[in-house]
């Protein structure tokens, strides 16, 4: 019964720190806080394999754009 209660008392927590920062912030320099970013309890986001972002080299770019060619056609 301990967890829950000590879940609601970070949310809260969480919220207060997560305000005073973007209070306090200046919205050049740095992202908006989230109250997860203060949260212990919070979970990391987890980005899925298929989210990845591909790698491709110097040679895929020069052909699409200095060469105007299409990514099929090598």
């Amino acid at each position: 019964m301990a967890d829950p209660v000590s879940r609601d008392r970070w949310n809260h927590t969480a919220s207060l720190l997560a305000l005073l920062t973007n209070c306090h912030r200046d919205p050049k320099k740095s992202r908006a806080a989230r109250p997860r970013d203060f949260h212990p309890h919070a979970k990391p986001p987890r980005r899925r394999p298929d989210e990845r972002k591909p790698r491709v080299g110097v040679e895929v770019l020069r052909q699409v754009f200095v060469d105007r060619r299409p990514l099929d056609a090598r």
